[in-house]
């Protein structure tokens, strides 16, 4: 486990710089001067010249890479003199001095994801710990969505193998399969948000959190859950439904399986205690990308439902093209990849004994 861990651990910081490199490329070479947007109209060569000098643009390509690095390095090097970009100022770093060697302090901190463009100057860090956690919510609830009916109807769809039971959930999922999250956001906002208002109570928009009647107290607002975890939740389950199906007429084919029936089990035993367990291994690899992905991918959903989410900043940070928060999203969401790619690699050695982490 140690050894498969410390590998993990090398893969992910080496997918990480890789991540790093090809963002900070790809932005480097977009049209347009990040200075000049954070001005505006109210640009002039003196604030321009401030501006380019706090956040390094006046520096070579090169040198804006490496000060990138440095700053999402977990032990940075930074110059003691307030004029230097590096300089270790408690308003950028949360850090603990190693040691310093000349006007150079070796420090171990915090990742620093810089400033927002267009939020007066208000941490990437900080933007990122408000939306995440309602991305997060959002993700899970579709996730348990998708399993509790795909597991549920793959298995009532294998039992009924071949009846018009089991054609009927296989044409609802390639459905599912098939229409676009954005669509199936319009669709379930306009006809329960709008059209049935009256009998489900629902919004067509609204976030995790919102303000009270009388614009003072932030309180939850768990309805405002139901539609876009139901949305998100339609893609996935339609692939939970034709995994598990597939997987458990596969599973009861198994020499195991013939020989609990000949034992006289019954055929609840054989699924709850034999045939699910090592019928999920499928399920369990195709979850953890749809979840990891949901967490990228909501844009769309969140921007229709108003949901306050990672997503939804995605779109606004693009539309303003607030540089930092763009790539501090993708940064997260790389690590977030994967870090469920190593919890699912754990979890197959639960459900299946033979599989062993190498």
């Amino acid at each position: 486990m140690v050894t498969y861990l410390l590998n993990k651990t090398l893969y992910a910081l080496l997918t990480l710089f890789g991540v790093v490199t090809v963002i900070f490329l790809l932005f480097s070479v977009l049209p347009g001067d990040p200075a000049q947007m954070m001005l505006g109209q109210n640009e002039d060569s003196q604030q321009l010249a401030i501006i380019k000098k706090k956040y390094g643009f006046d520096k070579p390509v090169a040198t804006q890479y490496l000060y990138y690095l440095n700053d999402l390095s977990l032990i940075s090097f930074h110059s003691n003199l307030e004029e230097d970009y590096t300089y270790l100022s408690p308003n950028k770093y949360s850090a603990t001095k190693l040691f310093t060697i000349g006007n150079t302090t070796t420090v171990l901190k915090f990742p620093y994801l810089r400033e927002s463009f267009t939020k007066q100057g208000k941490k990437v860090s900080q933007v990122l710990s408000e939306t995440l956690p309602n991305t997060f919510v959002l993700a899970v609830s579709a996730i348990i969505i998708a399993m509790l009916l795909g597991v549920t109807l793959g298995v009532i769809s294998a039992l009924k193998k071949d009846s018009f039971l089991d054609k009927t959930i296989q044409i609802l999922s390639t459905l599912g399969m098939s229409v676009p999250s954005f669509f199936s956001a319009i669709l379930f906002a306009w006809l329960f948000g709008f059209v049935l208002h009256k009998y489900t109570n629902l919004e067509m928009t609204g976030s995790l959190y919102e303000l009270d009647d009388f614009g003072e107290n932030m309180h939850i607002k768990l309805k405002n859950l139901i539609l876009p975890a139901i949305v998100l939740g339609i893609r996935p389950l339609a692939v939970v439904i034709q995994l598990m199906r597939n997987s458990l007429l596969e599973v009861f084919n198994q020499d195991y399986i013939r020989t609990a029936r000949a034992k006289g089990l019954s055929e609840f035993q054989i699924i709850k205690k034999h045939a699910i367990k090592n019928a999920l291994n499928p399920v369990v690899t195709a979850i953890s990308g749809w979840f990891a992905s949901m967490l990228a991918g909501a844009v769309f959903v969140e921007y229709i439902f108003g949901w306050n989410g990672l997503g939804k900043e995605i779109v606004n940070a693009l539309n303003t093209l607030d540089l930092p928060v763009i790539m501090g999203s993708v940064l997260i969401i790389a690590l977030l990849f994967i870090i469920i790619n190593i919890f699912v690699d754990i979890i197959y050695t639960w459900l299946d004994p033979k599989v062993k982490l190498q």
